[in-house]
């Protein structure tokens, strides 16, 4: 069992309305208590990260949330701010906790406006407090005129517990969605903020638990979980000075149709940079001498059909099918004969696609799909899987078995069973560029063969992969990146004393 840390834990909406329940009914914590909490959370980090910021608007809708804003507004005049709070909710809608912040912050001197876009000019910076975690509609009419005005303004905008208009539990915008500077979430880090479109509309990401004992988040299970770097670290121990390579496994890439051995190749160094033992490559036979002789530390195999495959089947610890296998005859009759192996896989690319045309179930792959590729296994949208890639990554596990890899921004790894994905916040737009796919394949057939499971193998080289693209993106810049930067990372990353992000 793993141990509870409530900074790993992600949590849907009502899981954290049920959070502020016990709060509030079994530790005695007022609510207003927590929303004046929450104002001031947010009112610190305005003052953090924008030091000289004295002009705000907060833009404050009917619930708890815009309550929080008026504690924000609030904070903000008793330090002499200039502030200014536009109401986009009828005020008679205004009750409870909400009402109580709104008369105090009437109390504090503070003047109440009725929204108009133009109020958002001279400002230097907007809070975002109109809509609150519960919201599950598209956001329409005036409300969605708000929303744009604000994202139109040109200052910054920093966020409520969420981005108004962002669907807490998928991330998804709701038609339209404030594109916050930074968010100030509470309580409990929602779900949506760390997958598909969240990251983006989020910004910058805080947290502040308000104060609730920890006894009341053992009472409420997490719907998914934050990959723990100093845990993911302690999978890669450090080598006896007895190794040997037959001792850390052997991978067979298979894959590389024509004018494609570039896919094959990069999964194939992927592999050995994380520390396979042996890594060999069953390609074209056309593109076999030109590999062998670019890359001597691979072996090599120029494979015509099944035939000549086995023998490489039955030596092979884990095999890697999908980077370049293409999608005619030669690849649909290689990757026949690796499901008719016993040898654990890692499935990725055109063998996914087929995977899709020929449904088959197993306990110890990892499937390793974009959101395109994800919405051919299951025969849905490319769009409903990003609308929901937590649903998404667990129903490919129920119809497939074993682990899947669900990549993009906040990539999630879920294997059949988990009842929490795991969550991913490594990675940067600089990698969605060709190739990388493969290398992630590489990586977690690499730390198979080294006798990693199949749910640590795809968290730890999900957790690699990106590392070693930030460390590339830093040092070189997003915008050009390519797949092969990475290997140098992952070789240095791949061994326990280069890991600053076990800290």
């Amino acid at each position: 069992m793993e141990t509870f840390d409530p900074d790993r834990c992600l949590y849907r909406a009502a899981q954290v309305r049920e959070l502020d329940r016990i709060a509030i009914q079994e530790h005695g914590i007022a609510g207003y208590t927590l929303m004046t909490r929450a104002g001031e959370a947010v009112f610190a980090v305005l003052r953090g990260r924008w030091p000289q910021a004295r002009r705000l608007a907060v833009v404050c809708g009917a619930g708890n949330n815009g309550g929080d804003g008026y504690v924000v507004a609030r904070c903000a005049c008793q330090a002499g701010w200039d502030v200014q709070v536009l109401e986009r909710a009828d005020p008679a809608r205004i009750q409870g906790d909400a009402a109580t912040a709104r008369r105090d912050y009437q109390s504090a001197n503070g003047t109440l406006h009725r929204f108009e876009a133009q109020a958002l000019g001279g400002v230097d910076l907007i809070v975002d407090a109109v809509f609150g975690t519960g919201l599950e509609r598209e956001v329409q009419g005036e409300w969605r005129a708000a929303v744009e005005a604000i994202n139109g303004a040109g200052v910054p905008v920093v966020a409520v517990d969420i981005p108004s208009g962002l669907h807490a539990d998928t991330g998804a915008p709701l038609g339209v969605a404030v594109r916050a500077a930074a968010t100030v979430t509470f309580i409990g880090r929602k779900a949506g903020l760390y997958t598909g479109a969240g990251p983006e509309y989020c910004g910058a990401l805080h947290f502040d638990g308000l104060g609730i004992p920890a006894d009341a988040y053992r009472q409420v299970a997490p719907c998914a979980l934050r990959l723990d770097p100093a845990a993911l670290a302690r999978r890669l121990p450090r080598r006896g000075r007895a190794a040997h390579k037959g001792r850390f496994g052997q991978v067979l890439i298979v894959g590389g149709d024509q004018g494609m051995a570039g896919a094959a190749c990069m999964a194939a160094m992927a592999a050995a940079r994380v520390g396979a033992g042996l890594v060999s490559v069953a390609t074209r036979p056309e593109h076999a001498v030109a590999l062998g002789a670019r890359y001597p530390e691979l072996m090599v195999h120029g494979i015509e059909g099944r035939g000549q495959l086995a023998p490489l089947l039955r030596g092979a610890t884990v095999v890697a099918i999908g980077p370049g296998l293409g999608r005619g005859p030669w690849g649909a009759e290689l990757l026949a004969a690796v499901l008719e192996s016993a040898v654990p896989l890692v499935v990725d690319a055109d063998a996914l696609n087929r995977l899709a045309e020929e449904p088959a179930t197993r306990a110890d792959w990892v499937l390793t799909p974009h959101p395109g590729e994800a919405a051919r296994l299951l025969g849905t949208p490319t769009a409903q899987v990003q609308n929901d890639r937590y649903a998404a990554a667990q129903a490919i596990t129920g119809r497939y078995g074993g682990v899947v890899v669900l990549k993009g921004a906040g990539t999630l790894i879920h294997g059949s069973g988990d009842d929490a994905s795991r969550v991913a916040e490594v990675g940067n737009p600089g990698m969605a560029s060709g190739g990388m796919g493969d290398m992630l394949t590489g990586v977690i057939a690499g730390l198979r063969a080294q006798g990693i499971g199949p749910a640590d193998a795809a968290e730890l080289g999900v957790f690699l992969h990106g590392t070693a693209g930030d460390a590339a993106a830093r040092a070189r810049g997003e915008r050009g990146l390519m797949a092969t930067d990475l290997l140098p990372e992952l070789h240095r990353l791949a061994n326990p004393d280069a890991f600053p992000w076990s800290a």
